[in-house]
């Protein structure tokens, strides 16, 4: 399985000199397991453009997409996404179930004039749309667990595994949504999903003290990934969901911070997710 990172960064793209290293494009990250099978996407923020800027040959566009959940830095790399604009490629969209209606009907609401002046079906490919609760399927050969996560609307976390190699993608989660939690509970389903991957990808945008002011807008401090890890027994730790405001240099702290913390619990590998990494499992 091979894990490469187009958008690393959170809530909002960012351009600037300061963040050149890590990258300013919002969440995506593709997953392949062999030349012949569909690509797995996890989401489709601004990195979903550099991504199709990759494809290369005649053959058209195939792929499926694990959606976190609808809110703008998740979604809005779908219709600068080339290779879905072109006779004969398909995407097939797995999200959340909305309150609002259908996964379709809501993500075309939000896609679509006066906000955007294309709808998904004005794309020249064709793109499906599978709504998902708490659930395990096949993608191919590749088993899927989705399962909710504590965030701002419906938002989904997701396992996959594949001859054995694992990966959990939790873009989005932010204890401090469920004031009655203690901040260093983890949830079940959480565990569902991480419980001894060899890659984690977790939501790490906060310091501690950004935190203490943000507690209830969805997201995770680097030292809560960690223990999130540690509790799963996780092999390896990507840290993601950057903040727009820090530097690389910032990041560069967090992460000398979560490794010293990840010695001590016994989690040996620790990285910082950036525009360009790739993972081999």
């Amino acid at each position: 399985m091979k894990l490469t990172f187009f958008g690393v960064r959170g809530s909002t793209p960012c351009a600037a000199p300061s963040l050149q290293r890590y990258g300013g494009n919002t969440s995506c990250v593709v997953a392949e397991v062999d030349e012949s099978a569909d690509p797995i996407i996890f989401d489709l923020g601004t990195g979903m453009r550099p991504f199709g800027q990759s494809i290369v040959g005649e053959k058209p566009f195939s792929g499926n997409v694990l959606l976190s959940h609808l809110h703008w830095d998740h979604v809005q790399g779908l219709p600068f996404f080339g290779p879905i604009d072109k006779p004969g490629a398909k995407l097939n969209i797995y999200g959340p179930t909305q309150d609002l209606g259908s996964l379709k009907n809501v993500f075309g609401g939000m896609m679509g004039p006066p906000y955007f002046p294309i709808r998904p079906e004005d794309l020249r490919g064709k793109i499906e749309f599978q709504d998902l609760a708490d659930e395990d399927f096949m993608l191919g050969d590749v088993r899927v667990r989705s399962r909710w996560l504590r965030h701002a609307g419906p938002t989904l976390g997701f396992r996959i595994e594949h001859q054995g190699l694992t990966v959990a993608y939790l873009s989005d989660h932010g204890p401090g949504m469920h004031p009655e939690d203690a901040d260093d509970y983890v949830p079940r389903r959480v565990l569902e999903l991480c419980d001894g991957v060899d890659v984690l990808i977790h939501d790490s945008q906060y310091t501690d003290e950004e935190y203490e002011r943000r507690r209830h807008w969805g997201h995770s401090t680097v030292n809560y990934a960690v223990h999130v890890a540690s509790e799963a027994g996780v092999k390896r730790l990507v840290t993601f969901h950057h903040d727009p405001s820090h530097t690389d240099d910032e990041v560069d702290l967090l992460l000398r911070s979560a490794s010293d913390v990840a010695e001590r619990s016994g989690l040996h590998d620790v990285i910082a997710g950036y525009e360009g990494l790739i993972l081999k499992l």
